[in-house]
């Protein structure tokens, strides 16, 4: 669970920097736009994506939440969860979809279309629960 501050800051601040592990042990980091969810932080990526595949492989990550002025952040140390269409049911996934989609960039003019398009590129929601949370903003 988030906190209020947290959740406050996350919904002001969404753009992110993401820290995975590649298969030899070496950092990746990749910019996402991100939202609070109920129990982290969430983003979207297609599952071909390095790192989709490397929370796949090792779900422990970092996410470097800045102000637009980068004179405040927040880190959250965790693990990701990643809901797919293959591990999540159909109703379910799309709905995720749809919240995170809605909390960033509000309603979508066609959300059949938007349901196929999360469906043809194989979108993952990724959320990361953090196990740590620190920096300047709280």
């Amino acid at each position: 669970m988030i906190t209020p501050e947290l959740r406050e800051f996350a919904m002001a601040n969404n753009k992110a920097v993401l820290t995975t592990f590649r298969r030899g042990g070496a950092a990746q980091m990749s910019i996402v736009v991100s939202t609070p969810a109920e129990n982290g932080v969430s983003f979207t990526t297609t599952e071909d994506r390095a790192k989709y595949k490397n929370l796949a492989r090792d779900s422990r990550c970092s996410l470097l939440i800045s102000k637009e002025d980068w004179w405040g952040y927040v880190v959250l140390e965790g693990n990701a969860h990643l809901v797919t269409q293959e591990n999540t049911p159909r109703a379910d996934y799309l709905k995720t979809c749809r919240t995170i989609y809605r909390q960033i960039s509000g309603e979508h003019s066609n959300w059949d279309e938007y349901d196929q398009a999360m469906l043809d590129d194989h979108r993952a929601v990724i959320t990361i629960v953090p196990d740590r949370v620190y920096g300047t903003a709280l």
